[in-house]
């Protein structure tokens, strides 16, 4: 899982060269959003003002506007090409807009113009992943380790580009790093509790699950991923145990929930596992398949009338859903 990757940055700290003028998109028009009629008055005044084009574009983002946040961000890099900040946030939202070959265009230039920067380095090496194109996150990586050996999420983002290439001893190797450059990145042991566990009887997955769990004790996905390798390697009353600790970490994390039903209904511990699912239908009401487990239960308590309602529910939602269509027709067989 990418979890290097920041937010959008969009008003921090260097920048990289110009954007072309052809990828420049016309922003639409500011409407009744009185900060934004504000910032495009100020504009009118102060054209060439990068940073209000950047605090635009922070704007429009917010709003769910990405051509004209993109578009803004352009024209601040234009402006301002020795803000890397902007050309980061740029590459982000070329990303969030499904454009990573624009996003790995503007990290390149970023490196070009700040040849030292790591965390230049680090971004385009973590585009490049996405992309999968292996060879060259790697190239970008170990460059970046060149520059800062210290770096720990030169390391984790590289352990991450061996993994997904197929070469599990390098992985592992570069995220041991990374976890001892930094004992508290959870990331680290969460990736080698996964390669460990993959190995197949690894007896290390579990104490590298540990420690991501102890790096960060209230991490949910830390302790979820415990709990699925307690599952996977037959433990269910010590998984059972986990998913709930999930649950009461927070209590919108509804797998937790989802997961400890799942576990009760193979226990045929009926009445609990419909607990569990009514908690998650509860917490997520747009949950289908929180709703479709809640039937089960229902169903094999025998609760007939409950069970058509979940699935009746189900089906309002998706009316293609198939596994309630055959849950319906089965109870009304």
């Amino acid at each position: 899982m990418l979890r290097y990757l920041l937010p959008l940055v969009l008003f921090g700290v260097l920048g990289c060269g110009p954007e072309p003028a052809e990828e420049r998109e016309a922003p639409t028009a500011a409407g009744s959003d009185p900060a934004v009629v504000q910032l495009t008055e100020l504009l009118a005044a102060r054209p060439e003002d990068a940073a209000l084009y950047a605090q635009r574009a922070r704007l429009y983002y917010e709003r769910g506007n990405l051509p004209d946040a993109v578009a803004d961000l352009q024209q601040a890099t234009r402006l301002d090409s020795s803000s890397l900040d902007y050309a980061y946030g740029l590459a982000d939202l070329y990303l969030d807009s499904e454009q990573p070959d624009r996003a790995i265009g503007v990290l390149e230039r970023a490196v070009r113009m700040h040849p030292r920067e790591v965390e230049s380095r680090l971004r385009l090496g973590e585009a490049q992943l996405i992309q999968q194109r292996y060879g060259e996150a790697e190239a970008t990586l170990d460059t970046a380790i060149a520059l800062n050996a210290g770096s720990a999420e030169a390391y984790y983002l590289l352990s991450q580009v061996h993994a997904e290439a197929g070469d599990t001893t390098r992985a592992l190797a570069a995220a041991q790093t990374a976890a001892r450059l930094d004992p508290g990145m959870t990331d680290a042991y969460l990736l080698l509790g996964d390669l460990s566990a993959g190995q197949g009887g690894n007896p290390r997955a579990l104490a590298y699950y540990d420690s991501a769990v102890a790096s960060n004790p209230n991490d949910v996905i830390a302790v979820h991923a415990r709990a699925n390798y307690f599952y996977r390697s037959g433990q269910l009353q010590r998984a059972l145990a986990e998913y709930r600790r999930v649950s009461t970490i927070d209590r919108q994390y509804v797998e937790g929930n989802f997961n400890a039903g799942l576990i009760l209904l193979e226990l045929d511990s009926l009445q609990q596992a419909y607990r569990e699912f009514n908690i998650a239908v509860n917490n997520d009401p747009a949950s289908m398949e929180a709703y479709l487990y809640r039937g089960y239960a229902s169903e094999q308590l025998g609760d007939v009338a409950a069970a058509r309602r979940d699935f009746e529910t189900v089906l309002r939602m998706d009316p293609d859903f198939t596994p309630a269509q055959e849950a319906l027709a089965r109870l009304n067989g």
